[in-house]
């Protein structure tokens, strides 16, 4: 593993249940860097971010995960956590008798009262601190609630399943801002930060994005793309130009596009 690299998956297999759905991704992630999934349902995005979690479902069968220099590949799930690997899911679940505020304090117990608060503000979530953990909330209100966790919690590896799923215009604003502040990112400008990447990777968290609409990145800088078909990374490249792509011809063609290349070492 380079040292410049802060995740790192070698030939990555993992069956759920006895079927096998990652058939060997590797990919890295930079410091600093920010990388997007792309990639149709069912091809196996969020088997791979819950695997780089540590969820025990997801039996890697072969390949090995490297994170800061160090085989993560049979930690725990609180490891990873206490290592700097944290994680935004497409679909939280509802806690029925346990509040978004002692959730944030058991979890990140050195935070006070006010941290906690002046954070939520920012993403105007104050309401739901003392309310059950997305108990009768809406799509873009989880999102918020899920953001808040991640941003306390300032993992070093930020892992995002489709931030924009279910969410509303205005609250795709916050969501964007969320995930900006999450990644160390948050007085965001586009051209800015593409002449002072290099210079600032020290500053910024690194990032793994699953997203299917690509409205994540009219809020955030993202350095790379992939996609992900059938279990294996057919194509990475320029994360925009492969949004592009996809956009005009479909994830079957995708591959195909000038510059692209067939997946990655």
């Amino acid at each position: 593993m380079t040292g410049d690299k802060l995740l790192e998956i070698e030939d990555l297999h993992v069956s759920v249940e006895g079927r096998a759905v990652l058939k060997g991704v590797s990919l890295s992630v930079g410091e600093g860097e920010i990388h997007a999934l792309f990639g149709p349902n069912g091809s196996g995005k969020t088997t791979l971010l819950n695997t780089v979690i540590g969820f025990s479902r997801y039996k890697i069968t072969r390949g090995a995960i490297y994170f800061k220099g160090r085989d993560i590949t049979g930690a725990t799930i609180d490891e990873r956590a206490r290592l700097g690997v944290g994680i935004s899911f497409q679909r939280p679940p509802t806690i029925k008798g346990v509040t978004l505020r002692s959730l944030i304090s058991f979890g990140s117990p050195n935070l006070s009262r006010e941290e906690i608060e002046k954070t939520a503000a920012k993403l105007d979530a104050e309401e739901f601190l003392d309310r059950e953990i997305n108990a009768g909330l809406s799509g873009g209100e989880m999102k918020r609630t899920e953001m808040l966790q991640i941003i306390l919690q300032s993992p070093e590896l930020v892992c995002l399943d489709e931030p924009e799923s279910g969410v509303d215009l205005e609250n795709m604003a916050l969501i964007g801002k969320a995930a900006r502040i999450a990644l160390g990112r948050d007085s965001f400008d586009g051209a800015a930060c593409r002449r002072s990447i290099k210079s600032r990777r020290a500053d910024y968290k690194s990032g793994l994005i699953i997203t299917h609409t690509g409205q994540i990145m009219d809020h955030l800088y993202v350095d790379r793309g992939h996609v992900l078909m059938n279990g294996e990374i057919v194509c990475s490249g320029n994360a925009l130009e492969l949004l592009g792509e996809i956009r005009s011809h479909g994830y079957t063609e995708c591959f195909r596009c000038a510059g692209c290349e067939r997946s990655e070492g």
